[in-house]
């Protein structure tokens, strides 16, 4: 049985095929493949466990600003087609999720849906939260009420990293039927 010519997968010359499932000229060109790929295997290896390493060592801090990042997405794309709760600004270049009750003097309502709405940048950046007009846009938004029980007494919050990485997934499935409009 007459088997035909192939390029080697290692040097990229021509040759004659000895056997069926050959793929390379010789035996050094096999050797140089099999390096190359324990190389890559390896690296792909030591990349896995560094992110590994890397997840095991992040600190509370570092989770409570992915789940912010990915909690900021899913208000950002909740409010989408809502004007700035502050300026009523309908035709919005850059939008935050701000804050009403700022995450530094309220850290219990860092991740509250009730407090957190879209906002234009010059209202949450430059004028520092336009509380003022904020409190308004969420009085007409959420009610009175609700507003009222924003502004009174709220428990401290000691998250986990557990309650942190649940609070991630429920945002990220959030964010999921959001973006699949479901």
């Amino acid at each position: 049985m007459k088997l035909g010519k192939r390029k080697c997968k290692n040097c990229g010359e021509e040759f004659q095929k000895e056997r069926p499932l050959q793929s390379v000229c010789c035996f050094n060109c096999a050797a140089e493949l099999l390096l190359t790929k324990q190389k890559k295997d390896n690296a792909a290896a030591w990349k896995l466990k560094k992110a590994r390493l890397k997840e095991s060592l992040k600190t509370l801090g570092e989770y409570k600003k992915d789940l912010q990042i990915i909690f900021n997405k899913y208000i950002r794309l909740r409010d989408a087609k809502e004007p700035c709760i502050s300026c009523q600004n309908k035709t919005l270049k850059k939008v935050n999720a701000g804050h009403y009750k700022s995450v530094g003097a309220h850290p219990e309502l860092r991740y509250s849906e009730l407090n957190v709405h879209l906002q234009c940048e010059y209202c949450n950046t430059h004028l520092h939260g336009n509380l003022i007009e904020y409190r308004k846009g969420l009085i007409n938004r959420i009610g009175l009420k609700e507003t009222e029980l924003l502004e009174g007494h709220h428990e401290p919050k000691n998250y986990t990293k557990q309650d942190i990485l649940d609070l991630m997934k429920v945002y990220k499935l959030k964010i999921k039927q959001i973006e699949n409009n479901i």
